[in-house]
């Protein structure tokens, strides 16, 4: 069972989060309010409202939710299981491992083959990431263990993407490529919508399984497994999850990073502290603050629209140097 120190939480976080999207839909060169979006969301409006809203802002709203949800809910997954407060996915390398199966789709062509097939790559990048994990940790159940494979897996990913960028036949190439590791999800369609989703989906279910379980590890390895906690069938599913959920959503979305680290930072509070009570507002939180961040894409002045990974970059650091000078008091 998952507990809330606030019982309202996950509905107030649910319907802010749809209000925030709804108005999302509004934001754009052609500004459409409130009153013409539920028109055309209830089957009425005018055809150019309806071309807007159904075909260009829709998918991507529907795709930062998804995505952001995601991302929120493997960063609370990881530091529940890691008892590390400022694990997220790239600290088990799947992120970078993402980046880099469809940075090889860029950059040999593959992408062109058809529009699956960057997700493909991304998520089999993903695997492929988590098949080194287990090699590397072995039979070892310790979270340093993992974290340290995790560093050794996503600095190979890096440098593989950076080696990449440095061969890379001529320079559209490369701005393509780095186009996408910045992070967006501008000019995304339908058919993205439906490749993230079973991604999304799959590793939702997944993480969202072992609530108890992650409750049961806050005692260490040997408390949890004394209450009958599997602990390699544990780290299975929450591998797993985090490879095809988050491979799926860093395919469509390119590199977004800090999600998953601010999150769960911002929902602990309102909760027990326990790491199944925050897994539900986390992934609200994380589908809420992707959306708002795109919001403010559209909404700062320049010439080119900002890269979502930019933003949430810039909001994620602010977090990081707080934990870090409030450990530092600690010490």
């Amino acid at each position: 069972m998952m507990r809330h120190r606030h019982p309202a939480l996950v509905p107030a976080l649910a319907i802010i989060t749809a209000s925030v999207a709804i108005l999302s839909l509004g934001l754009g060169p052609v500004s459409i309010p409130v009153g013409r979006i539920m028109a055309v969301l209830t089957g009425h409006g005018d055809a150019i409202d309806r071309a807007i809203l159904i075909d260009l802002r829709l998918p991507r709203m529907l795709i930062g939710l998804l995505v952001g949800a995601m991302l929120g809910l493997a960063g609370a997954v990881l530091q529940g299981y890691l008892r590390n407060p400022l694990a997220e996915p790239s600290v088990l390398g799947a992120s970078n491992a993402a980046a880099l199966g469809a940075v090889g789709a860029l950059y040999f062509g593959i992408a062109q083959w058809h529009i699956a097939m960057l997700p493909i790559m991304a998520i089999a990048g993903a695997l492929v990431a988590l098949g080194a994990l287990f090699f590397l940790a072995g039979e070892s159940e310790s979270p340093l263990t993992l974290i340290l494979a995790g560093i050794a897996v996503s600095t190979l990913a890096l440098a593989c993407i950076s080696l990449a960028l440095n061969l890379s036949p001529n320079p559209f190439a490369a701005m393509e490529i780095m186009a996408w590791l910045l992070g967006s999800i501008e000019n995304r369609s339908f058919e993205h919508v439906w490749i993230v989703l079973p991604c999304v989906a799959i590793g939702m279910a997944l993480l969202l399984y072992d609530g108890r379980a992650l409750d049961a590890l806050s005692l260490g390895e040997d408390g949890a497994r004394s209450l009958g906690v599997d602990l390699p069938r544990l780290r299975l599913r929450l591998l797993l999850g985090v490879a095809i959920g988050v491979g799926g959503a860093v395919a469509v979305s390119g590199s977004i990073g800090f999600i998953g680290l601010i999150v769960p930072h911002l929902m602990r509070p309102l909760t027990d502290r326990s790491p199944s009570a925050i897994l539900l507002p986390s992934m609200l939180g994380g589908a809420l603050l992707l959306t708002a961040s795109d919001m403010l894409v559209r909404i700062i002045p320049s010439t080119n629209e900002l890269k979502l990974g930019v933003v949430t970059a810039f909001l994620g650091v602010p977090v990081f140097l707080a934990h870090l000078l409030r450990e530092r008091r600690l010490w």
